[in-house]
Formats: structure tokens, sequence, C-alpha cells
């Protein structure tokens, strides 16, 4: 015989959540109630939250770009501020584009940039398992996901054909891992979150290998912190790429963007 459990009522779930330290237990409730398909899930996922899971894992899936990504445990969460480096590509890519993909984690950007153009040749890489059976049910027809790690599954085809080339790579600085808030810290893979002795050390490899992947006039799209710009945009321009450094103020975005001469 199932046990009966009580439904929680908003305000027990705003309490519960506001004594864990949730900073929006209101806005957090109401994404429980929506969810939870009866009392005993909404009171398991309380449960979930309450004990520091992220509470997109908590739910499964996130909001980014007006989609709802679906995000795995053990995967990287797709940030909302990482929608202006999603604007940003829009902007550069052209009718009929060539998109990847790199440290694609949950496919959110290469699925939002996909969506939001008229026709697309979309590829993601992933080096983590977990992320890659995340991102292949985001991406769907959009495109192909492969396993690897950065270039190396790409089919060679691509080569000198991408237009588009998105690269949300780690950038915290390893010394600085361990101050990251514990819901990314201890629930998000280490490999998406550290980027080496100074933070740019996959950004140094991606950039080593852009121009032989780029199209003419291509462009790869980086997130990085306010603090790195200067040298993420110098490291950019030493391969052999135009860079320049964009912010956006309101989402706290800073994105340095490399474009391959014509």
């Amino acid at each position: 015989m199932q046990e009966f459990v009580p439904p929680l009522t908003f305000s027990t779930l705003v309490t519960e959540l506001r004594t864990a330290g949730c900073v929006f237990a209101e806005d957090e409730a109401e994404l429980l109630l929506s969810t939870a398909a009866d009392p005993a899930g909404l009171a398991a996922m309380l449960e979930r939250r309450v004990a520091g899971l992220p509470l997109e894992h908590v739910l499964g899936w996130a909001e980014f770009c007006g989609l709802r990504i679906e995000v795995d445990p053990g995967v990287f969460v797709p940030r909302r501020r990482t929608e202006f480096l999603v604007r940003q590509a829009e902007e550069l890519a052209p009718d009929r584009a060539v998109v990847v993909d790199l440290c694609c984690g949950t496919g959110a950007l290469g699925t939002a940039l996909a969506s939001s153009l008229r026709e697309v040749e979309l590829h993601a890489a992933d080096v983590e398992p977990a992320a890659v059976r995340c991102a292949r049910r985001n991406v769907g027809a959009r495109g192909t996901v492969h396993e690897g790690d950065l270039f190396a599954p790409l089919p060679p085809s691509l080569r000198g054909r991408v237009d588009v080339l998105l690269a949300n790579v780690p950038y915290v600085p390893t010394e600085d891992v361990g101050l990251l808030p514990a819901e990314a810290r201890i629930h998000e893979p280490l490999v998406a979150l550290d980027g080496g002795g100074d933070g740019l050390d996959v950004m140094r490899r991606v950039v080593a290998e852009a121009t032989d992947w780029l199209a003419p006039g291509g462009s790869l799209l980086m997130e990085t912190s306010e603090r790195q710009a200067a040298r993420a945009e110098e490291t950019v321009g030493s391969g052999g790429l135009t860079a320049r450094v964009v912010v956006s103020e309101e989402l706290y975005a800073t994105v340095v963007i490399g474009t391959r001469p014509r």
C-alpha cells in the first residue's frame, strides 16, 4: 500500500527553501510546484534541493534563451549570462551556417543558436559521457553530438568550413575552484570548471586549432571573466584571429570573439 504524502503548501515550501539558504525561495517554490507530478514527487524534490543539489538538477531542466533545456545530474548547468554569447553568435551567423559547439555540456548553446537560425549544420562535442547523453536529447534532430576532447571527435570534413565556433570552455583558475558555490563545486564536473593555473589553459588549446576549422570570416566565441578579458583577448589574437571583447553589464557577461580574416 502506497504511503499517503500530504501536499506541501506554497508557504511551507518557501519557508523550507529560505531556511536552507535559497535566496530566490519564492521563485524556486513556484518552479517546484509546477514541475512535480504529485505530492510525493514534490516532497522528494524539496528534500534534494534543501540538501544542496542545484535547482536545475532537481527540476531536470533549465530555461535558456527561451528554451527548456534538459539537465542531468552531474552535468554542467547552463548559466543565464551565457545567453549573451548566443546573442552575439546570432549576429555573426550567416543565413546558412555551419556551427560547432565545443565543451557543449547540455548542448544548450548550440541548440539555442540552431533554433534561431533558418538553416544550420550543427555539431557539438564534449569529453564527458554524461554530458554527451544529455546533449543528444537536447540537440535532437537539429544536429550531431560527438564524444571526445575538443576538436578530436569532429568530422575532418568540417575543417575550414565552420562559420560559428562556440566554445564555452572552463575558465576558473585552479586555485579559485574551491571558492565556487557548493552547487557548482560539488555537483558539476570539475572538467567543466577548472581552467588551469590562470584559467586560460583550455582556451589556449581551442585557439591553437581554431583557424584550421574556421571558414574565412568565421568567428570563435568564448566566455571569460572581466578580470581575464585582456589576457583572453591577447590569447585569441595570438592565434591569428582578429580579437575583440564584448560585455553585457546587465548579465554580468564577458565574451571574447576572434574572427578569421577573409
